[in-house]
């Protein structure tokens, strides 16, 4: 067996697949990815699908695929229902990481994703720069519940575990629509197409309050480093290292796009996207671009959720940078980065 075989569970969404791609295609690690669809780019991974809700599949799947040593959990189910959010993501949890365990006596260390909502980012003004050991806010939150299985099913255990914080995770994805720099191209690109200015669509407040965001690309950096290097047994924010204010990214984006910015106008994009389906499917014909269903391309009520954060979202990197990864991200240059990467592999007009 080569030196590390990863196990990554959501191997295509914004997080797994850059993770695949840093550790499988740069580093050269044996990786298994775990994911429903199959991988729409050249890899050197292997991707299996399967229920991780079903544990008998899963140990099955994984028992034939391992052993492993480490596993990389990025796995999400989105539900309206609070409780059944909860359940849902640590019964899949339990069951991609007992499985693999099971079949890996050298497994060295389990990663788990979770995010700034573990702040209450999602609820309203929180205590900013965010400390890994800032208390939790009132539940239900589904990162508590499994963070708290993998501490009591790590103990006593031969290998460690590590949790990665990062916030609003930007990178190439196709059909993973939780992608904010989606997103905003794609809002950027209908209203470039109907002739009108990019004005910011929500909250006039937000557009002048203090934001964050996380580089695919940076994380999966992190989180490899995090799998090897750092102290064990604790969890780790990890954004860009910089904070911005949506004022003035937003014009960059503009003037990159050499569009008009004009005034923010709060409206809401799961509204008035909802009947761009077939103007989107007209865009594709017109410049070629990829066949990704209008559903798939961006998470409107998650721009809705994001451009209407009237309070600052910051979390403190101290911890990370003190204990050893020092990579900063450009926020700014990386949406416009980005950008342009949707444009050459033809996402975007």
């Amino acid at each position: 067996m080569p030196q590390h075989h990863a196990l990554v569970a959501g191997g295509l969404g914004v997080i797994g697949r850059n993770l695949v791609t840093h550790l499988a295609d740069e580093l050269g690690w044996q990786v298994t990815a775990i994911s429903r669809r199959t991988p729409d780019f050249d890899t050197a991974a292997r991707y299996v699908s399967t229920d991780l809700r079903d544990a008998e599949a899963s140990r099955a799947a994984l028992a034939e695929a391992g052993p492993f040593t480490h596993v990389f959990y990025a796995a999400y189910q989105e539900h309206d229902d609070p409780a059944e959010q909860v359940s849902a993501n640590l019964e899949m949890l339990r069951n991609c990481v007992s499985a693999a365990a099971e079949v890996s006596p050298e497994l060295q260390r389990v990663l788990l994703f979770e995010g700034a909502k573990y702040y209450g980012a999602h609820l309203g003004a929180f205590p900013t720069p965010a400390h890994e050991d800032d208390p939790r806010v009132m539940p239900p939150m589904f990162y508590y519940d499994q963070e708290d299985w993998l501490t009591a099913y790590a103990e006593g255990k031969p290998w460690e575990y590590v949790v990665m914080r990062p916030d609003v995770v930007c990178g190439f994805a196709i059909g993973n629509p939780m992608n904010l720099a989606m997103v905003i191209a794609v809002y950027a690109a209908i209203c470039k197409e109907l002739g009108m200015p990019l004005r910011f669509p929500g909250s006039t407040t937000c557009y002048g309050k203090l934001a964050q965001l996380t580089d695919a690309a940076q994380l999966a950096e992190g989180s490899a480093w995090a799998a090897t290097e750092a102290p064990a047994g604790t969890a780790y924010n990890l954004t860009n290292g910089d904070i911005f204010r949506w004022r003035h990214l937003w014009k960059r984006v503009a003037a990159h796009l050499d569009m008009d910015p004009a005034e923010p106008m709060p409206i809401s994009l799961s509204e008035m996207m909802a009947d761009k389906g077939p103007l989107w499917e007209e865009m594709q014909a017109k410049y070629g671009l990829l066949d990704v269903p209008f559903e798939k391309i961006a998470a409107w009520g998650f721009g809705d959720f994001i451009f209407n954060c009237d309070w600052d979202v910051i979390s403190s990197t101290t911890r990370i940078r003190q204990a050893g990864f020092g990579t900063v991200v450009d926020s700014e240059e990386m949406v416009l980065r980005l950008i342009d990467e949707f444009k050459e592999r033809k996402v975007i007009p």
